[in-house]
């Protein structure tokens, strides 16, 4: 059985993952992102996080049902 702990690290193994794919494959889009997020106010940027972790939190829920579910 697997522990919380290692879930958490391959987590966050899975995330360097993902953003080092992004700045590699789109190094443009993420210099012009980091311009955006740099020119937005603090509660716009506060909101805009609060929502992120708002829907991740909502896609592991849906996930571990859908998988739970088979």
């Amino acid at each position: 059985m697997e522990s919380l702990g290692s879930h958490l690290l391959l987590s966050t193994a899975l995330i360097f993952v993902i953003e080092g794919l992004i700045y590699a494959l789109f190094p443009g889009h993420v210099q012009l992102m980091m311009k955006f997020v740099t020119e937005m106010t603090p509660e716009r940027l506060r909101y805009f996080g609060a929502s992120m972790i708002a829907l991740g939190v909502l896609l592991v829920f849906v996930i571990q049902k859908f998988l739970n579910y088979f």
